[in-house]
């Protein structure tokens, strides 16, 4: 059994994180393909077992330069992973990439990752530590420290999270080796420690020279090692950097260690130091004042106004490392960190003062300006400085002439406040000039306000913080807190409930945390409720939020609620942006741009915008990206409650934004507007002015809804807008339907179908079985399609709508032909086509005309095909459709071919591939790219014919249909074979007869 194991083991498919991306299974390396696809799994794993949408990995990869058709290039990236790293036949839901709603999911079960065996073996030091096992820290953390190969995690990768996780693992693996350099040295191995610990310096960054730890550890290995005067050298190198580059003295523990070396203190130096000998890494520790220059007597006491620093920080680790990186020692270095009412910014700010504090003997400030709070708590410049210049001089005699009392005025109530205003930050900045000051303004919401408070000494820092974004305040680094991750979340809720609860429910921790929307004071205030009701379970919690505003109503505790919070950021909103809020809490999807608050307030797109812009600065909405927008589920709730109240205004808003996707589906489906004789452009209230310059315009829009066109259409049912719903999923079919993405459009249309009943428009119920048929018919489900078109088809005529009939027949006719009906398809066909010319309808009557074409050359008649495609194609240059012009042509080069005139078939298919392209058709270019290739075979340019090939299948994605992916394999292989390449072409016919659909390929039989 154990050699079966192990066996196994060995078989699992390996990712490598730790150095260069790279995966195997068992002894054979797999191709990753290139470095954006690398960085799409690595994102993936990354985050493994959890959902990842489109979006945040479109984020992650490119960040804030996306490609246009983002949307289309990662569903191709996907599959190709798929198939390097699935084992042969897997089915899509046993998948280790799994589709999810939006996004996709890593599955890690029977997956070896070195980066959680990082994580696992980290975890084992760290207990081996606790129950003083050194020897199996030591093992454990030289272990984890082997599986970092070359000079850095994710070499290479692009990407903003890339580059982060570069970073925080660079942090880990410097705290990994400050590890095992004590455990050397406590176990008495000095050599080997200072070998560690040279090693360690070769790899330093910026901040090493002050990082008294490992100077500490050093001053220890060279004492055990008989170097007492190395030692003491070593602590004074140290010192003399501390004091003449950042203008402080070494620490308690370092100073401690200094004293052990002159006294020879063995105990302390060779003996592993106790539990409380010396200050966690973490804590923050107090400073040692340097005397001044000049100054006479001791020097005087730190003053520390910080208030305690909060006892768990989760997930903040790299907002952490930007607060607190070195800045010049020359000029007041000034941080914004702003983020939405709860999210977390003083606990943030508190912890980097903490952490800086020691970088600043002269003092250590808070001051709370209580912008969010009444009036009467607010607090002006002028008495934040009357207070910071009282606890700086200790007393009221000691403040300049004149300003003694100002402490009672608030803002400019006095005629002569702002001279005195002036008066005051004159002499604050006289009394800061020689001093090293830290900072910390909390609760701000105008950069006026926080201007006169800047101390002036070199070297001080301000950390500010606040819901507002500051703009007009000139700072080093501008930060915004984002709601934690779903791990991090699950991590916050398990200290504030204990392990042990937490994890008797692992399902509803993370559900728990995802209905908390990341935010800490939410997850907080559930923690508080569920600390003090011991008997409730996380599940009955979560049974009490059915919805969002219900959530609302359980994140309260006492004087604490998520709902307070975010009001008083409405309430201090004008008129106008109250509006827009409450607008934009009615979006249909949970990402917009612009244009949906234009339509939704009747308002420019650029008025919209510049409301948009000034909502993301008072930190209600979120921008993910530039020109795309998200609001918080509670942020969100709250805009539904507020929105309530008003209800004339909620349903123009929504009427007004499904007119929008209404007329974008129909703008870019290649029926065009034409081809929808109802809906609401025949409203009173038509779309004015139009939103899209043309087709692509609108498509382009659509796609950025990324999977959540879908919702726009449960929206719209769920508010009883059934006409709309209906409206919006028969409009989308077409745009759907050309990506492959057929489970959403069967997904949205029968939502629609269950809201037909309820619709005044009655050519919706055969339209949307149209649809149906429509979306299993280009997915290969023949027998399927058939049904539906022929309820479709039925429903029609019982309602008399010739229309609705000519398309179910078309549907048909398309469809008895995969299936041998040849004689029913032609009969559908050319009765389809009369009734689209009386109907003037030239998309039905070019596409059902191309469709006879194709019967045509099925039965070897060619010359009567191509008279067929030479009628349709000038009727699908008249719409302008590229995607009809692009099957039109392949379709007719596919009878040049087998007429062998390569030449005639090659011009026609570089068209087709060109219209396909811009159709954003990746299915119907990949067709056209390979019987392009096949036309360069038959004039006899194999090499051109084999790029084509591979271009080709680089195109597909897992939305395409495997007969396409057959085709191209298949003649991928017969190419091959004329190259005189077997073992290539053997391998290519393998993959093509191991996908579904090969036994009936005529190409997979050749």
């Amino acid at each position: 059994m154990a050699a079966e194991s192990a066996d196994t083991a060995d078989e699992r498919l390996r990712v490598n994180l730790l150095g260069p991306v790279e995966a195997g299974r068992g002894d054979s390396p797999l191709d990753l393909g290139p470095v954006r696809r690398q960085a799409v799994l690595a994102a993936l794993v990354l985050r493994a077992d959890t959902a990842v949408t489109q979006q945040r990995l479109l984020d992650d990869v490119w960040g804030d330069n996306p490609p246009g058709t983002g949307h289309r290039v990662l569903p191709s990236y996907v599959y190709a992973l798929r198939r390097a790293l699935d084992a042969p036949h897997t089915a899509p839901d046993r998948s280790l990439i799994r589709g999810v709603r939006g996004g996709y999911r890593f599955v890690p079960e029977g997956v070896h990752t070195d980066t959680a065996e990082l994580a696992e073996r980290a975890a084992l030091a760290r207990d081996a530590r606790a129950a003083a096992d050194l020897p199996a820290a030591l093992e454990q953390l030289t272990t984890a420290l082997a599986l970092f190969r070359g000079e850095e995690p994710l070499s290479g990768l692009p990407g903003p999270l890339a580059e982060a996780e570069r970073r925080r693992l660079a942090q880990q693996r410097r705290a990994l080796h400050r590890q095992r350099v004590e455990c050397l040295v406590d176990l008495g191995r000095h050599t080997e420690a200072l070998d560690a610990l040279d090693a360690l310096a070769a790899t330093a960054s910026p901040t090493e020279p002050y990082d008294e730890p490992l100077a500490a550890l050093r001053m220890r290995a060279l004492y055990g090692s008989d170097r007492q005067a190395e030692a003491l050298a070593a602590y004074r190198q140290t010192r003399d950097r501390l004091r003449e580059e950042l203008g402080v003295e070494p620490g308690e523990e370092l100073r401690r260690i200094h004293q052990a070396v002159l006294r020879h203190d063995h105990r302390l130096l060779l003996g592993r130091p106790s539990a409380t000998s010396s200050t966690p890494p973490d804590a923050p520790r107090t400073p040692v004042v340097p005397t001044r220059s000049g100054s006479a007597g001791p020097s005087r006491p730190t003053l520390n106004e910080l208030p305690g620093d909060t006892a768990c920080l989760v997930g903040r680790e790299a907002e952490l490392a930007r607060l607190t990186a070195p800045a010049p020692p020359d000029a007041v270095s000034v941080a914004a960190v702003d983020g939405t009412a709860g999210v977390g910014k003083t606990a943030l700010v508190v912890r980097a003062a903490w952490t800086l504090a020691a970088q600043h003997p002269d003092g250590c400030l808070f001051v709370d300006l209580h912008a969010y709070g009444g009036p009467h708590d607010r607090v002006s410049p002028q008495r934040a400085l009357h207070r910071m210049l009282r606890a700086l001089n200790g007393a009221d005699d000691e403040l300049p002439d004149g300003l003694d009392g100002l402490g009672g005025l608030d803002g400019l109530a006095r005629p002569d406040a702002a001279a005195e205003l002036g008066e005051l930050v004159a002499a604050w900045r006289t009394a800061t000039s020689g001093l090293r000051l830290l900072l910390v303004v909390d609760n701000v919401r105008a950069a006026q306000d926080v201007r006169p408070l800047i101390p002036a000494g070199p070297g001080s820092r301000v950390l500010v913080a606040g819901r507002q974004r500051l703009p007009g305040l000139d700072a080093d680094v501008r930060l915004t807190v984002e709601p934690l991750g779903a791990g991090e979340a699950v991590g916050l809720l398990r200290h504030l409930l204990g392990a042990d609860r937490a994890d008797r429910e692992p399902e509803a921790a993370r559900e728990l945390a995802r209905r908390c929307g990341g935010l800490p004071l939410a997850l907080r205030i559930a923690g508080a409720r569920l600390q003090s009701r011991p008997t409730w379970t996380l599940t009955h919690l979560i049974g009490r939020m059915p919805d969002a505003d219900r959530r609302l109503g359980e994140l309260r505790a006492e004087d604490r609620s998520v709902e307070s919070a975010f009001r008083v950021s409405y309430d201090q909103l004008c008129p106008d942006l109250q509006h827009a809020f409450r607008a934009v809490g009615h979006s249909p999807t949970s990402r917009f741009d612009a244009l949906t608050p234009a339509a939704m307030l009747g308002r420019p797109r650029a008025d919209a915008e510049d409301l948009l812009e000034r909502l993301v600065d008072a930190s209600l909405l979120q921008q993910p990206q530039p020109g795309r927008y998200r609001m918080h589920d509670l942020v969100r709730a709250l805009a539904h409650r507020l929105a309530a109240t008003r209800p004339a205004e909620t349903t123009s808003a929504r009427t007004a934004v499904l007119h929008l996707y209404t007329a974008a589906g129909r703008l870019a489906s290649d029926w065009g507007p034409q081809g929808f004789p109802t809906g609401p452009r025949h409203d009173s209230a038509p779309l004015h002015p139009p939103r899209f310059r043309d087709w692509r315009d609108a498509a382009d829009w659509l796609d950025g809804a990324g999977g959540e066109l879908v919702d726009v259409v449960a929206h719209a049912a769920t508010a009883g807008e059934s006409d709309h719903a209906c409206w919006i999923a028969e409009a989308l079919v077409d745009h759907l339907v050309r990506q492959g993405r057929y489970h959403e459009c069967r997904t949205a249309l029968k939502l629609a179908l269950a809201c037909v009943d309820d619709a005044t428009d009655r050519r919706m119920p055969s339209s949307l079985r149209n649809g149906m048929g429509t979306a299993d018919f280009y997915q290969g489900r023949y027998r399927q399609a058939h049904d539906w078109f022929t309820d479709a088809l039925r429903a029609a005529r019982r309602d008399d709508e010739t229309r609705e009939q000519a398309r179910a027949l078309a549907g048909l006719g398309a469809v008895q032909l995969p299936l041998g009906r040849l004689a029913d398809a032609v009969a559908h066909l050319t009765e389809a086509a009369e009734l689209g010319a009386r109907l003037d309808d030239d998309w039905l009557t070019g596409m059902t005309t191309c469709n006879l074409g194709v019967i045509h050359a099925q039965e070897g008649r060619h010359g009567r095909a191509l008279e067929h495609y030479a009628a349709a194609l000038p009727l699908a240059e008249k719409l302008g459709s590229p995607r009809l012009i692009s099957k039109t042509l392949c379709a007719a080069a596919a009878s040049h071919l087998a007429l062998g005139d390569h030449t005639s078939a090659r011009d026609a298919l570089r068209t087709a591939a060109e219209q396909a392209s811009q159709a954003g058709d990746p299915q119907l270019r990949a067709t056209s790219l390979s019987r392009l290739a096949a036309a360069e075979h038959g004039r006899g340019d194999l090499r051109a014919a084999l790029a084509l090939h591979h271009e080709a299948l680089a195109t597909l994605n897992e939305h395409s249909s495997t007969t396409v992916e057959i085709e191209i394999r298949s003649r991928l292989a017969h190419t091959y074979m004329a190259l005189g390449r077997h073992t290539e072409a053997e391998a290519e016919f393998r993959k093509a007869h191991s996908l579904p659909g090969a036994t009936t390929h005529p190409l997979a039989q050749s």
